[in-house]
This record gives C-alpha cells, structure tokens and sequence, in this order.
C-alpha cells in the first residue's frame, strides 16, 4: 500500500479533529459543571444576602431597645438620686430632733413630777434603739 501525501495530511487531520471533537466534549462537560455550580453559587449568595439584610435590621431593633433602656435607666437613676437626697435630708433632720429631745429630756425630767412619765417615752426608746443598731 502506497500512501499518498494528500492521503496522510487528511487522515493526520482526521486524528486532529477527533482529538478537538473529543477535547470539545470534555471541555462542553466541565462548563456544564461550571454553570451548575455558579447557579448553587447565586442561591447561596442570595441567602447570604437575605441574612444580611435581616441582621442589619434586628441590628437596629437592638439599638433602638437599647437607647430606650438607657434612656428609662437614666431616669430611674435620676428619680433614685433625688430620692437618696430627700432621704438624707429627712435623716439629718430626725437625728437633729433626736439630740434636741437628748438634751432636753433631761431638763423636762427635772422639771416634772416623777408620777408623769414623759409623753415622748415611747418615741425616745424607739430612736435609742435605732441608734443602738446602727
């Protein structure tokens, strides 16, 4: 058998074309694959995105609670402040009677009869329990 020139440069690129028919398959696969792939990819973005978006907005229901938390904590703390102040005055001002019924106590004791038992007795005992307490 005798083979041409022309016969030899047809089968060579008859093997060629087979070689790119069979490349163009594998490569036609691969892009399949591909695109599948970048289909889950969209979904998984677009869930992504989704969550995102809703952890921005639970983000700024978090601050909105948290600025009026503050904003009723401050209020309480100052409404406890006054309170703590007025108490203190209220206080000052007991301990300030009960030295006066202290020191005149004695003097009114002198004065009254002993069958005539101080009328703030009860009172008296009272604030030197407290102050026994304390």
């Amino acid at each position: 058998m005798h083979i041409t020139l022309a016969t030899g440069i047809e089968l060579a690129l008859t093997v060629l074309l087979a070689i790119t028919l069979v490349y163009c398959i594998v490569l036609e696969r691969r892009l399949a694959a591909l695109r599948s792939g970048q289909d889950g990819l969209k979904g998984s973005v677009a869930e992504l995105n989704a969550a995102i978006a809703r952890a921005g907005t639970a983000m700024t229901a978090l601050k909105g609670s948290a600025a009026d938390a503050a904003e009723q904590l401050d209020s309480r703390l100052s409404r406890a402040r006054g309170l703590t102040d007025e108490l203190s005055l209220i206080t000052a001002s007991g301990e300030r009677i009960a030295e006066r019924f202290d020191r005149a106590a004695p003097k009114a004791a002198a004065t009254r009869p002993a069958s005539m038992p101080l009328p703030s007795g009860s009172v008296m005992n009272r604030l030197e329990s407290l102050r026994a307490v304390r």
